[in-house]
């Protein structure tokens, strides 16, 4: 039985990371793992930032990740990502996705929202990999923008670390997701699984 596995997923309301951490979490339990996690929600309108911890593992036993102690940070949008770097380990890993919402503050020039580029650097300052997807892209490619969680999904579980079967997680969006949008997402599942294993190449 794996002691420790901790991962963060952050967001922006609308998202989907919610619902991402719950697949996650069904998922888990369904292997017969222990989990632990919590959610921490922003404004409640559609921009606020929304995070989501999961922690799985025998040694687990409160809800919130120590500071340096996540192994994989997921940033379904890049400065939430950014925003929550402090909490990764030594060696752990972030998988982005590239496609910005930029918060109406900066749409309104109260604020500006940092250079991609920028982003990407001051994370592989801490981390010891850095996966670049333009999920967005990929979900639509796999038939709806709304799968873009799904796409983080799949990613995730293509760097190969999880104590989680694959088929197990797509059990979990099979029993989710209303059958008309199953097909969908199991494809986002994959294609995010493929473009995360292609960018480990």
């Amino acid at each position: 039985m794996m002691k420790e596995f901790n991962i963060l997923l952050a967001g922006v309301g609308g998202q989907g990371v919610i619902l991402m951490s719950e697949l996650l979490g069904r998922a888990a339990i369904a292997d017969g793992l222990k989990v632990r996690g919590s959610e921490i929600l922003g404004m409640a309108v559609r921009g606020g930032s929304v995070t989501s911890i999961i922690r799985i593992g025998e040694d687990v036993h409160g809800p919130l990740i120590p500071q340096g102690k996540c192994h994989v940070l997921i940033g379904l949008e890049p400065s939430e990502g950014l925003r929550h770097a402090s909490y990764l380990s030594e060696s752990g890993m972030v998988i982005l996705n590239t496609a910005p919402i930029l918060p109406f503050t900066v749409s309104l020039g109260q604020s500006a929202y940092p250079d991609l580029d920028q982003i990407v650097t001051r994370l592989n300052g801490v981390a010891s990999k850095v996966i670049e997807l333009d999920a967005a892209r990929i979900a639509q490619d796999a038939g709806s923008l709304l799968a873009t969680n799904v796409v983080m999904l799949g990613a995730l579980f293509g760097i190969d670390l999880l104590p989680i079967k694959t088929a197990t997680a797509k059990e979990a969006i099979e029993a989710r997701f209303p059958s008309k949008a199953v097909p969908v997402n199991i494809k986002a599942f994959d294609l995010g699984y493929e473009a995360c294993r292609q960018a480990l190449r």
